[in-house]
């Protein structure tokens, strides 16, 4: 389960910026492409912030689409999931959007 390394990454950036600050709140954007299943984050923040400024504090996940731009037809179009392929049968795409994992903002006491 990867949403723990993700989720401590997170407490561990929170914290260099906040440091003994209380965090009420922490919102984050991520990909549906980024393969995090947003229940198992949610579930691991909670452990990964015992005994630190982030214990009891709310994790808001914001949810991102994929968007890919396929090479042979030239079409651009909604990744709804890991499936990478254009309704032309093309699996030659480029990622634009779906991939990001990043900190948006934090709430402090």
């Amino acid at each position: 389960m990867h949403e723990l390394s993700i989720a401590e990454s997170i407490v561990e950036a929170v914290q260099a910026r906040t440091h003994e600050d209380q965090v009420r709140v922490v919102r984050v954007r991520i990909g549906k492409l980024a393969a995090v299943v947003p229940d198992a984050l949610e579930f691991c923040f909670e452990l990964a912030a015992c005994g630190t400024p982030l214990e009891g504090a709310r994790l808001e996940i914001a949810e991102r689409p994929g968007r890919a731009h396929c090479r042979s037809c030239d079409q651009e179009f909604a990744l709804p999931d890991l499936v990478l392929l254009c309704s032309c049968g093309s699996a030659d795409l480029e990622i634009l959007a779906g991939r990001e994992l990043q900190v948006a903002s934090v709430e402090v006491a």
